[in-house]
């Protein structure tokens, strides 16, 4: 069974200003075009709250994953091959595995903790973040940090 997550991907035509607005002030921040928050948000035109309030809310959707560091988290059946199929997936879509950690497994359930290198990937995160989604045995899936 899905673990139902409390993330969404909604069209950016429907998104409320605000949060455009708050992507257009990290996107002019990380882009060096406005050294400082005050320098950005005035030049989009929002409050430096509005900014602070939303900013950890909202992010593009693996857009800023490729070259990084990105670590997901795995709920999975205890069953002989699906940790080598997730593994097997990672390997076919080009990422660089650096760390895996599994939990003893409860009730037939395992944790794993996977980080990889996304330099070499072929496709997009998304694609792979699905790919083993789909593989029969794997109760929820998320990515818990990105460097």
């Amino acid at each position: 069974m899905k673990e139902d997550k409390n993330f969404f991907i909604v069209d950016k035509s429907v998104l409320p200003e605000i949060f455009l607005k708050v992507m257009d002030v990290k996107n002019l921040l990380e882009s060096k075009k406005e050294k400082t928050v005050q320098d950005a948000v005035n030049r989009v035109g929002i409050s430096r709250s509005a900014f602070y309030k939303y900013r950890d809310a909202v992010h593009p959707l693996y857009e800023n994953t490729r070259g990084k560091t990105v670590t997901i988290s795995l709920n999975m059946d205890n069953t002989p091959g699906l940790l080598s199929a997730v593994l097997n997936s990672i390997a076919t879509e080009g990422a660089n595995i650096l760390t895996i950690n599994q939990t003893i497994p409860i009730n037939g359930i395992a944790n794993v903790t996977v980080t990889i290198e996304t330099n070499e990937m072929r496709g997009e995160l998304g694609q792979l973040m699905g790919h083993i989604e789909e593989l029969r045995g794997i109760h929820s899936l998320k990515i818990i940090g990105r460097e």
